[in-house]
C-alpha cells in the first residue's frame, strides 16, 4: 500500500514568486467521499488517476496511477463539481522538495505549500515564505475545494 505524509501550509509574502514559472494542472473528482476520494488529474501531457484514504494527521493512503491523457479528459467530464485549476511550482529549500499550488478561478487568492515526508516526525527547514500550517484543516483539501471555492468563505 502506497502512503502519503504530507505537510500544508498557507503561504505568505511574495518571495516564493522568484522559483519557477510553473505548471498549468487542472483536476476533478469523481468521488469526494473524506474516506476515500477518487482524483483524475491533467499537467501538460499526462494524466494520472489517484485514489486517497482518509487522512490521519499528515498521513493516508494514496493509490497513483499514471493513465491515457484522452482517457483522463474524457473522465473529467464525468467529474462530480466542477474542476480545481492551479499553477504548481517545485521549490526548493533546506535540502527539501516544496511544492507551492498557486489556485486559480473561484479560488484565486490562495496560494498553498506542501511537502511530502518520508515519515510523520521528520525534520524540515521553514522556508520564511510560509504561514499557518493546514494539514489538518479539510477545507483546504482540494476535493473541498471543488465545491467550496475560497472565494466564498
Amino acid at each position: 500500500m502506497g502512503i502519503e505524509i504530507e505537510r500544508k501550509f498557507l503561504v505568505i509574502g511574495e518571495a516564493w514568486k522568484l522559483h519557477d514559472a510553473g505548471e498549468y494542472i487542472s483536476q476533478g473528482y469523481l468521488n469526494r467521499d473524506p474516506a476515500r476520494t477518487v482524483r483524475v488529474r491533467i499537467k501538460g501531457e499526462q494524466a494520472w488517476l489517484t485514489v486517497k484514504g482518509q487522512s490521519i494527521g499528515a498521513s493516508r493512503a494514496e493509490f497513483e496511477y499514471e493513465v491515457p491523457l484522452r482517457d483522463a479528459e474524457q473522465m473529467l467530464a464525468l467529474c462530480d463539481g466542477p474542476r480545481v485549476e492551479k499553477i504548481r511550482r517545485q521549490v526548493p529549500f533546506g535540502g527539501m522538495n516544496w511544492e507551492l499550488d498557486e489556485f486559480l478561478g473561484d479560488n484565486a487568492g490562495l496560494v498553498v505549500a506542501e511537502i511530502e515526508l518520508s515519515s510523520p516526525d521528520q525534520q524540515f527547514d521553514l522556508p520564511p515564505w510560509l504561514g499557518q500550517e493546514v494539514t489538518e484543516e479539510t477545507r483546504y483539501f482540494n476535493s473541498q475545494l471543488a465545491t467550496h471555492p475560497f472565494s466564498s468563505w
